[in-house]
């Protein structure tokens, strides 16, 4: 059976991927991961989804584990830079992606999954180095060499922006739910808008934004 695990965070992102993945695949499954998020909630935005799908879902825990980004810390400025390194957003968290890839690897060699979605995007590239597509390569190499098994990592939104990625809900007739029923600011806020809900006081929240905007523009949406 063709069947795949999608990195759900709730996010506009991963969930346009889930319902990329439910065309695409005959059977889905999906995870996500608690790592202390200030966001957190968005999980739960993930887990309705999943539900009113008929989809399972699983929350791992990497609070113990992932740190030391504004992302998880709710004191720092989510719009300064690294205090790490001065090339990378303060909402970068260190080897996020990469952790949770490795884990996704090893759930779907347990589960006979031969396919991992995740949304990572390089065009509206926010300075995440394991956003890119050369990193995505590699771990798919990794993988292989870890498992002695090919499993495929899907990016279906690598090459689009954030208009793009609006289009293609649009285009899998999941855009309603976007709006409606997910969660991209990083300050967790639901006030409503006609792009989704949360606030412009954070980078996530004012991409998701602009790109809602370029879409209509280009009457995408």
């Amino acid at each position: 059976m063709n069947k795949a695990l999608i990195l759900l965070s709730g996010g506009q992102d991963s969930t346009t991927c889930f319902y990329w993945a439910k065309k695409k695949f005959n059977s889905i499954q999906a995870i996500g991961f608690n790592y202390g998020q200030r966001h957190v909630i968005e999980l739960d935005f993930a887990k309705k989804i999943c539900d009113k799908e008929n989809i399972s879902y699983d929350i791992i825990s990497l609070k113990e584990i992932l740190s030391n980004s504004a992302l998880i810390n709710p004191q720092e400025d989510l719009n300064k830079s690294h205090p790490s390194n001065q090339n990378l957003p303060n909402s970068f968290v260190p080897g996020r992606n990469l952790l949770f890839l490795s884990i996704a690897s090893s759930i779907a060699y347990n589960r006979e999954i031969e396919n991992i979605v995740i949304g990572v995007c390089e065009t509206d590239f926010s300075g995440y180095p394991d956003c890119r597509n050369e990193f995505i390569k590699s771990m798919k190499k990794t993988i292989h060499l870890a498992t002695e098994k090919s499993i495929e990592i899907h990016t279906p939104l690598m090459n689009l922006d954030k208009a793009q990625t609006w289009k293609l809900a649009k285009d899998l007739g999941c855009i309603n739910t976007i709006i409606k029923s997910t969660m991209t600011d990083y300050n967790g806020s639901q006030n409503k808008n006609d792009w989704g809900l949360g606030n412009l006081d954070n980078p996530a929240s004012i991409l998701r934004h602009k790109g809602y905007i370029k879409a209509k523009k280009n009457k995408w949406i």
